[in-house]
This record gives structure tokens, sequence and C-alpha cells, in this order.
């Protein structure tokens, strides 16, 4: 049954991020009202969050808030990630269920699947087989997310539903060399080294490791479709069902950010999981796609980078 978001008030968790501020600009084209925390409300903290609940009453919630970060930052704050995010996601989702919440939507990450899971990764791929090492962390307390939602589903007959994006990029990215993804980290460095007029950048691993990339338009418009049509225990995955190696990301961007000079590979470094790309089969089954294409997408989260619409 299709959920009306006319009239409704969306709690957007984490709308400071460039996830919830996504979701926050997907939402102002629909008849809602979108309603946010401010960083008083510390979504840790419970007895914070359940006198916010109580106070706004919600009719939809979208948990958008995590602690996130690249392989660097997962492997130094293992506590942190594990810790963090399972408060965040448990404060959120009890007190959504004791305020009368009528849709949640809990976002996850692609690294919930096993290492070596089958490719394309299908949505029943989850706990086949061991998770990649430098990001485990992160990747049980958001599994600890798509099951809490699935329990209040089974003991409740709540409509609480969890999504899964792959690796995302964007407007509000972070560009903090020392945590950041791939991604962003690629376009600072292109953008600095073709400042400075250096010969080369350099990249983790060997690059042959092949990632997926969604931008964070496309991830916001998909969890408003999913809002909206989808009620099911199952977590959704939610990728742009292309994906191809690190040095060829890296050189897509030299050639969007303008850096000529050479991209050298320091094989001492991890390269994290050999390939992550999610099936997309069973949303694009319900009618949805993304629309934006990895290089327009690049452009853009330059563009943002250069007017400063970021986290450094």
């Amino acid at each position: 049954m299709a959920y009306d978001l006319a009239g409704k008030r969306i709690y957007v968790a984490g709308h400071k991020g460039m996830v919830g501020s996504a979701i926050v600009r997907r939402l102002a084209s629909e008849q809602c009202e979108v309603l946010t925390s401010d960083r008083a409300t510390d979504l840790r903290e419970q007895a914070a969050v359940r006198d916010w609940f109580a106070a706004n009453t919600p009719n939809a919630v979208i948990v958008a808030a995590a602690k996130v970060g690249g392989i660097l930052a997962n492997d130094s704050y293992p506590a942190e990630f594990l810790y963090d995010n399972l408060m965040i996601e448990a404060n959120v989702i009890e007190a959504a269920h004791r305020n009368g919440a009528e849709k949640l939507l809990f976002l996850g990450s692609s690294c919930i699947y096993p290492k070596l899971a089958p490719q394309p990764i299908p949505e029943d791929a989850l706990l086949t087989g061991p998770l990649e090492p430098t990001n485990e962390w992160y990747a049980i307390a958001k599994i600890a997310g798509i099951k809490l939602c699935q329990a209040y589903r089974r003991q409740y007959g709540a409509d609480f539903i969890s999504a899964m994006p792959t690796n995302l990029y964007g407007p509000g990215d972070n560009f903090d060399l020392a945590n950041s993804h791939v991604l962003p980290a690629l376009i600072r460095k292109a953008h600095e080294a073709r400042q400075a007029g250096a010969d080369s950048i350099e990249i983790w691993g060997t690059g042959s490791p092949r990632r997926e990339f969604l931008h964070v338009d496309d991830l916001a418009d998909g969890c408003v479709f999913l809002l909206k049509t989808y009620s099911g225990e199952e977590h959704v995955n939610l990728g742009s069902g292309a994906d191809l190696p690190i040095i060829e990301l890296a050189q897509m961007v030299c050639e969007v950010v303008g850096f000529t000079g050479a991209i050298t590979k320091d094989a001492s470094k991890p390269d994290g999981t050999p390939r992550k790309l999610m099936s997309g089969a069973k949303i694009a089954a319900m009618g949805w796609k993304p629309q934006i294409a990895l290089r327009d997408g690049i452009a853009d989260a330059y563009r943002a980078f250069l007017a400063g619409e970021r986290k450094n």
C-alpha cells in the first residue's frame, strides 16, 4: 500500500550530513513538513532522543544520521564506529515506535555484505560470509540496524524498512584526506596537485578494486521512492548498477578537475574488498532507477568542493 507523504511530518535524522541534507532537498518538492533536530539533541543519548520525539511526534522518520568515514577512519576508531552507530539507530528506532511513527526508513551501507559476496550483490547475501576486516565495526552496527527494524516489524507490526546505499558522493561530502571516502579524497588530491603544479598524485593500493558510486541526489530520490512505495522486511539495495576500477575512477576525476600529471600507486596500503557492486534488480522491478551519470556527478561534486559546500 502506498504511503502518501502529503501533510505528513517527516523527521530527517542527520539532516546536516551529506545524505540528510540531500533528503531534505528532495522532500522540499513533496507536500510535507520536514522536521529536524539541532546538535543539542545528541542522538547517542536515549533521554534526549525520547524527549525530542515526545515533543515533536513525527509521522515518518528517515534515519540518515551515522558516524561515517573511509578505510583509515574505520580502522583507526573501531570503538566509536560501532558504539556511536549502535546508539544512534537504537535510540531513534525505539523512540519512533514509542511515539507512534507510521513509517521509518533506516539507511545502512553496502559494507554490510560479506567481503567475497557474489557480484552483483543481491539482498539475500547478507550474513552469508565474513565481512571486510577494515570496516567490520561499521558494518556490524548497520546490520544491527536492519535487524532492529525487522524485529519491530515482527513484534509490533511497525512499518519500518531499510535501504542499503552504495558508495555515495556529491555536495556536502567530506574532503578531509585523513577520513574521507575514495572519491572525495581523489577530487581534493587532484585539485591540490593541479594548484601546486605537482607531477603526480598517489592512490592507495593497487588501483584494481572495483567500486560502485551513486550521487547523493539520486540516493535521496530513491529514499523518497521507497518511503512512498515499499513495505517489506527485507532491506533494499540502492545503487547505480555499474562499477569501475579505482584507477579508472582516479583518471576520470583527474580529467574533470583538469590535472594532467601521473597517478602512482602505494601497494603497501590496503585495497579493501576486491569488488563491491550491488544488484539493483529489486528496486528496478519496483520502477526506480538513478538519473545522474558518474562523470556528470563528479563534475557536480567538484563544483560543490570549489564552492565550499563540504566538510574539511
